[in-house]
């Protein structure tokens, strides 16, 4: 099944960012884009993510100095962007592998893209593992690590459910049952021409 590659290359690329567990440290992916490009698109995807994770904890620091607050959001924003283009990567990695499936007459569309699905199962990965910290974690209560045990078996089981919901999505168009129609997001923020505040410093 699909999700169970992706599930465990999400695994793999939080196990490696937390080896050093460092925004700064360099991204090198595991998987080569030549010879298999959906898992480097999957790695490439965690890393993103885990990465912000980590500045989205740093910038709530409430004595966070402003200066390095501001640059934050910048690495923020960046991110954001990467993320996006990633998701979109992916979805026209599954756009080329189903070009030739026959639609059915009676095909319907998907809420969702199968890469915003994939993307919803990276950040889900990310809380299994944050809060399988915390419902492990030797110096907290009892009662905090019993709380965070009752959230991480809602999690589990979230991610059985949305892994079979990606797999059956992926089925359903592999099959002409379902088919793909993928919608850039066209953010505005970065764009120099569609941010007016960006616009006017030109």
């Amino acid at each position: 099944m699909f999700s169970d590659k992706a599930n465990r290359i999400f695994q793999e690329a939080i196990n490696t960012y937390k080896i050093k567990n460092t925004v700064e440290q360099p991204f090198n992916n595991t998987y080569d884009k030549n010879e298999d490009l959906i898992a480097h698109l999957l790695y490439r995807k965690c890393w993103i993510d885990t990465v912000q994770w980590a500045y989205e904890d740093i910038i709530r620091d409430p004595n966070i100095d402003p200066v390095d607050a501001l640059a934050l959001k910048r690495k923020i924003d960046a991110s954001n962007q990467d993320r996006t283009d990633t998701v979109e990567f992916i979805d026209s990695y599954f756009l080329d592998k189903y070009k030739d499936v026959t639609v059915k007459p009676d095909a319907k569309i998907n809420s969702e893209s199968p890469a915003w699905a994939i993307d919803r199962l990276s950040i889900l990965a990310l809380k299994i593992y944050h809060m399988n910290v915390e419902a492990t974690r030797e110096d907290a209560s009892q009662d905090h690590r019993d709380a965070c045990q009752k959230k991480l078996d809602v999690l589990l089981e979230q991610r059985v459910d949305l892994s079979t919901a990606i797999d059956d999505l992926l089925n359903d168009i592999a099959n002409g049952d379902k088919y793909m129609k993928v919608y850039k997001q066209m953010k505005m923020y970065n764009d120099d021409e569609l941010n007016p505040v960006l616009r006017a410093r030109k």
